[in-house]
C-alpha cells in the first residue's frame, strides 16, 4: 500500500509540475504579445505622424497663389529649413526623409531640384539660344568697378569650392561687343574675405546692357525694352537698374518707359566704386525673340497687346475709348467749315532719310492726298522727343512707311488702326517676321504693298540680270551678307502711285 501511494503521489507532482509550465508558457507568450503590440503601435504612430509632416509640409494651391500674390515673379525663396526643432535621432532620420520628398538628397549643399521655390545659390541658365541670365537670392554684393556679382551664401550652404559664370548682361549673347559680367558664388574660405557692403538696398536689383545694337528703335525695343519688360516690369517699380554700358542719349530718349519700371536712380554699373547689397539680384534680360512676348513663357501672361497698351499708358497717351484730339477739336468747331462727314482720315508718311527710302517723296504725298487723306510727313530722329511724337502717331488713321526700323512706332497706335508696310524688293518674308505678325498680335491692321523690281532701285542700278534683281531667293541662300548689302543697304524704292493709289482706296 505504501508503495502505491509513494508512486500515486509521484504522478500528481509531475502533472503539478507541468500545469504550472504551460501557465508560465502562457504568461511569457502574453507579455511577448504585448510587447510586440506595444512596438508595432508605436512605430505606426510614428509613421502616421511622418506621413503628417509631409502633407504639412506641401503648400495647397491657396498658399501657392498666395505666396506668388505677395512676391512677384520671377522673385524666388528658399525652401524653410525643417530642421530646426529636430533634436533626436529618429527626428534626424525623418529630416533626411522629408528632404529626400523634396528633391533635396544629399549633403543639403546640392538643392538644384528643390520644388518649393529655387535654390539658394546663384543659377546661371545658359540654355537659351538667345540669352544668358543669372538670379541670385539672399546675400548678393554688386561691384562695379570689376564687373561682378557675388553671392555670399548661409553658412550651412558653403561648399569646397566656389562657382563661376561669366554672361553678357543683353539679351543677344551672341553679340561678342557686349562685356561681359562675372557672377560668382563664394566657397567658404573665399566667403571670409568677401567685399563688406557699402550700401544696403531692400529691394532687388538687374544688371543689364544698353550697347549693343541700340541706336536703331527696332533693337531698343527688340533687344533692351521688350526684355526689360519681360524681366522686370511683374516687380511693380520696385527694383534698380545697374546698367552696363550705360548711354545717356537712350536714358534721355525712353525715360518715361525706365521711370516706369524702376522707381529707383539708375546706376552706371561701370563707374559704380562701391559695393552695392541687394536681397535678390538678375545679371541679363530675358528675351522670346525678335520684337516679341511668348505668353507662355512671360509672367502673368504678358502679350505684345499688353505691351502696346503699357507704352500707350505711359506716355499718357487717351484712352482709346476717347476720339482723336485733333478730330475732336474739329468736330466742336463749328465755325470752321469742317463737320464730321468731311474729317479726312489722317496718315503719317514716314520719310526715310537713308537707305530704303522714297526717292519720288512729293509725288507719293500728292497721292495719298488725292485720295483722300491728310497727309503728316515725319522723320524720326535719334534723339527726337517721343512724348510729342507718340502724340503725333496716336492722332493718326494710318502708318505708312518702307520696311524699317521707323514703324516700330506702331507701339503709339490705336487698336484698328493700320500698318501700311511698303515692303521693298525681296524682302517679304523679313516685313512679315518682323512687323506684320506682331502687329495683328497687337489688334492692329496690317497692309502690305510689296513693290515690283521696277519699283526699286536696284533695277536702275544693276539692270534685270542681276542676281538681287531676277532672284533674290538665290542670293538669299548664298549668305545673309550679301543679302543686306543690296537688299537692305542699297535699296530705295520709286513708288509706282498709279499702281499703289488702288491700295489707298482699299484702306478707305
Amino acid at each position: 500500500m505504501a508503495g502505491d501511494w509513494s508512486s500515486s503521489s509521484s504522478t500528481a507532482a509531475k502533472g503539478v509540475a507541468r500545469r504550472l509550465a504551460r501557465h508560465h508558457q502562457a504568461v511569457l507568450g502574453f507579455l511577448l504579445g504585448f510587447f510586440v503590440s506595444v512596438v508595432l503601435y508605436t512605430t505606426v504612430s510614428g509613421l502616421l505622424r511622418f506621413t503628417n509632416t509631409l502633407v504639412i509640409l506641401q503648400p495647397t494651391p491657396g498658399e501657392r497663389t498666395e505666396q506668388s500674390a505677395r512676391t512677384a515673379p520671377p522673385l524666388v525663396f528658399s525652401t524653410p529649413n525643417h530642421s530646426t526643432e529636430v533634436n533626436d535621432a529618429g527626428g534626424k532620420l525623418d529630416e533626411v526623409l522629408i528632404r529626400q520628398e523634396l528633391g533635396q538628397e544629399g549633403d543639403g549643399n546640392n538643392r538644384s531640384n528643390v520644388k518649393h521655390g529655387a535654390p539658394r545659390k546663384p543659377i546661371c541658365d545658359l540654355s537659351d539660344p538667345r540669352y544668358a541670365i543669372c538670379e541670385i537670392s539672399g546675400d548678393a554684393r554688386a561691384i562695379g568697378a570689376n564687373s561682378t556679382v557675388y553671392h555670399v551664401p548661409p553658412a550651412d550652404e558653403h561648399g569646397p569650392d566656389g562657382l563661376e559664370w561669366a554672361i553678357r548682361d543683353q539679351s543677344r549673347k551672341d553679340l561678342g561687343y557686349i562685356d561681359k559680367v562675372n557672377v560668382k558664388t563664394l566657397s567658404a574660405a573665399q566667403s571670409r574675405v568677401a567685399p563688406e557692403c557699402t550700401s544696403r538696398h531692400a529691394v532687388p536689383a538687374i544688371v543689364f546692357a544698353m550697347n549693343g545694337l541700340t541706336s536703331n528703335p527696332w533693337h531698343d525695343f527688340s533687344d533692351v525694352l521688350i526684355p526689360l519688360f519681360i524681366t522686370t516690369r511683374a516687380y511693380d517699380g520696385e527694383i534698380q537698374f545697374l546698367v552696363t554700358d550705360l548711354r545717356p542719349w537712350f536714358v534721355d530718349k525712353y525715360r518715361l518707359i525706365l521711370t516706369n519700371l524702376s522707381r529707383y536712380d539708375i546706376v552706371d554699373f561701370n563707374k559704380d566704386t562701391g559695393v552695392r547689397c541687394y536681397p535678390h539680384i538678375v545679371v541679363g534680360l530675358r528675351s522670346h525673340g525678335d520684337l516679341s512676348i511668348d505668353p507662355a513663357r512671360a509672367p502673368h501672361n504678358y502679350t505684345m497687346l499688353d505691351f502696346r497698351m503699357y507704352i500707350r499708358d505711359v506716355f499718357s497717351l487717351p484712352p482709346e475709348d476717347q476720339g482723336i484730339p485733333y478730330k475732336e477739336a474739329n468736330k466742336k468747331n463749328k465755325n470752321g467749315g469742317t463737320s464730321m462727314e468731311e474729317q479726312k482720315p489722317r496718315l503719317m508718311l514716314i520719310n526715310r532719310a537713308g537707305i530704303r527710302k522714297f526717292v519720288n517723296l512729293p509725288e507719293i504725298s500728292a497721292a495719298v492726298q488725292a485720295a483722300g487723306f491728310e497727309v503728316l510727313i515725319m522723320e524720326p530722329l535719334r534723339d527726337m522727343r517721343l512724348e510729342e511724337f507718340s502724340r503725333q502717331v496716336d492722332s493718326c488713321d494710318v502708318l505708312m512707311g518702307a520696311h524699317g526700323a521707323a514703324l516700330t512706332s506702331f507701339f503709339f497706335l490705336r487698336t484698328n488702326a493700320v500698318m501700311l508696310q511698303v515692303v521693298p524688293w525681296g524682302l517679304e518674308r523679313e516685313a512679315m517676321s518682323y512687323f506684320g505678325v506682331h502687329a495683328k498680335d497687337m489688334m492692329l491692321q496690317d497692309i502690305e504693298y510689296s513693290i515690283t523690281v521696277e519699283e526699286s532701285t536696284l533695277y536702275e542700278k544693276y539692270g534685270k540680270d542681276h542676281l538681287a534683281v531676277r532672284d533674290p531667293e538665290a542670293l538669299r541662300k548664298q549668305g545673309w551678307q550679301l543679302l543686306r548689302k543690296y537688299l537692305w543697304d542699297e535699296q530705295d524704292i520709286r513708288l509706282n502711285v498709279t499702281r499703289f493709289t488702288p491700295t489707298l482706296h482699299q484702306l478707305l
